[in-house]
């Protein structure tokens, strides 16, 4: 009872700090609607302003919808005995005691958590992102970008929970200590792996042409002491009409 009451209270808390944080975000944005901010005065209009204002008050009122989702099936998976209930139907089929009963719990509940997901991902790209014209994604490349990575997840995870479950099962009460070594390890991994490997499954890159332009961010890297390795253009325009830059990767594979 005594754990029961203390996430409770955590969960509480939690939300309360979210929810807080989200408001006050929220009168910010609307208190300075009617205003452009005089350091972008020069640059966009008063509509243009106002339309991002509009936007981000959009994107707070859906991460609300959202929340409220997430805390009803956190709920329902821990007070509700969802997970409880999900082991003992899965019990019927295999030996929840050994390492392939671990995986079918893992696999079960990635499952659940991504049918629950999903609806929440594509309201947010085409009704969201859609009414402020941001959306140029197509239904077709939204569900292959989801088999994509529902695919990459069960290659990367399966393994990956394996490994986890064969160490908790062999190696005693140490078992928290190389677990951690190995989830610092494979972290290190896909930081080192993600731009090569993972990240061309969704986009394309090319080399920046824009000679100036790569000099200019050379010179404001190593300013920073940031080595860098390659420049690319990421062909994210054919899924949102963001504007966005980011780096990525581990040594010297940046």
């Amino acid at each position: 009872m005594f754990w029961t009451f203390a996430l409770m209270a955590l969960v509480a808390l939690y939300t309360a700090a979210r929810l807080y944080l989200t408001l006050r975000h929220s009168r910010h944005i609307a208190a300075h609607r009617s205003v452009v901010p005089a350091a972008f005065a020069a640059h966009i209009t008063l509509a243009q302003h106002q339309k991002a204002a509009d936007y981000a008050q959009a994107k707070i009122r859906f991460g609300l919808w959202a929340l409220a989702v997430e805390l009803c099936v956190f709920m329902a998976w821990t007070l509700g005995g969802g997970l409880a209930y999900l082991t003992t139907a899965l019990g019927a089929w295999v030996d929840m005691g050994t390492i392939t009963g671990g995986l079918a719990l893992f696999l079960a509940f990635g499952l659940v958590g991504s049918a629950i997901d999903l609806p929440l991902s594509w309201a947010a790209q085409f009704k969201l992102e859609q009414a402020y014209g941001f959306n140029r994604s197509t239904q077709t490349t939204f569900w292959v970008d989801a088999a994509k990575g529902a695919a990459l997840s069960a290659a990367i995870g399966l393994p990956l929970a394996a490994a986890l479950l064969y160490i908790m099962q062999t190696l005693g009460s140490a078992w928290w200590l190389w677990a951690g070594c190995m989830m610092i390890g494979f972290n290190l991994l896909m930081l080192w792996i993600y731009p090569t490997v993972i990240a061309p499954l969704f986009n394309t890159f090319t080399p920046l042409d824009d000679a100036s332009l790569k000099d200019r961010i050379h010179a404001l890297a190593q300013r920073c002491g940031f080595a860098l390795n390659n420049i690319l253009v990421m062909d994210g325009s054919k899924r949102s009409g963001h504007g966005n830059a980011y780096f990525t990767g581990f040594g010297k594979n940046k």
